[in-house]
């Protein structure tokens, strides 16, 4: 009878013990993810309510008075309204994303088609093509420095042996964000291609056997298969080159300084030089606040644009 007992007590102790192991796994868990929390609140969170409370002040460094002046917290955002080199910087900055990206997608697309193949020379090509994303933003910079100076350039001198001459692209206003384009593109079209290169490697055979039974020519296939089969991989890379679009300071800084003039200022670049240069840390602030709101904007449309987080 006391074995009885003993064996029914087991029996209703058993799922008790498992739920109050599991609560420990869960406690131990989320103990676990404390610090790296605290590390990511420190320099994600910390900077962003900064950045946010600055944007409210007239915070100027050579007037240590407005430290903390919130008697008119929405003057740097009415002043950007009336600015208009901000509102040309925006419409440079749009510019230079839509063709980045477009660009980027474009080529590294192409070229995913290209080079989906498991030969021993389209894998080592398809190193070579990841070379320009690797290199360090200031590399890319030099290197496309040099190419847009004639006096050193390798291009000029090539194209000058067959009668050609170019301007200086960098310091031809009607070139020189077409100059920033063109070595934006070329860092990072890679990025794009390795993206939908892996979507292509995992893409189901079956797809491609049914298109060709029904006869369909390679531009078909790619339109009604390959496109819709890519269409998430193709808006998540760009989602994330526009994000990096936006950011776009290195090029701008080593090529062209923002000139000539304004023509390749872009919005992250004018506010870099109101904090910087004009010490107007409270503006500056108010305008990348404006920007990071764009940005997370930009990117719900995107998402729901891809779907995530429906089911069908």
């Amino acid at each position: 009878m006391s074995i009885a007992l003993t064996g029914d007590a087991a029996a209703r102790n058993g799922p008790r013990a498992r739920e109050g192991l599991e609560r420990g796994k869960s406690r131990f868990f989320r103990l676990c993810l404390v610090p790296s929390l605290t590390v990511l609140a420190v320099i994600t969170l910390a900077p962003a309510i900064f950045l946010l409370v600055s944007s409210l002040t007239p915070l100027d460094l050579t007037r240590p008075e407005t430290v903390g002046d919130f008697s008119r917290p929405f003057e740097n955002y009415r002043q950007m309204l009336m600015d208009g080199r901000l509102m040309n910087s925006v419409w440079v900055q749009a510019k230079l994303s839509f063709w980045t990206v477009l660009l980027q997608l474009l080529i590294g697309f192409g070229l995913a088609l290209l080079l989906n193949s498991r030969t021993r020379f389209l894998e080592a090509l398809r190193t070579v093509f990841l070379i320009p994303m690797v290199l360090p933003p200031i590399v890319v910079a030099i290197i496309w420095k040099v190419i847009y100076t004639p006096d050193i350039s390798p291009a000029h001198w090539g194209l000058s042996m067959f009668g050609i001459t170019l301007p200086a692209l960098i310091t031809d206003p009607d070139w020189a964000l077409t100059a920033i384009i063109v070595a934006d593109t070329w860092q990072w079209f890679p990025f794009t291609m390795l993206m939908t290169l892996a979507a292509l490697q995992m893409m189901p055979q079956e797809l491609i056997d049914a298109a060709k039974v029904d006869g369909a020519t390679p531009w078909q296939m790619t339109w009604h298969v390959t496109l819709p089969f890519l269409r998430g991989v193709l808006l998540v890379a760009c989602l994330f080159r526009l994000i990096d679009s936006i950011k776009a300071f290195p090029l701008i800084f080593i090529l062209t300084d923002g000139g000539p003039g304004s023509v390749t200022e872009v919005t992250n670049y004018y506010s870099f030089q109101q904090a910087f240069n004009f010490s107007l840390l409270g503006y500056s602030s108010a305008i990348t606040t404006v920007m990071l709101a764009a940005s997370i904007g930009l990117s719900w449309m995107i998402i729901r644009l891809i779907g995530w987080g429906h089911r069908e």
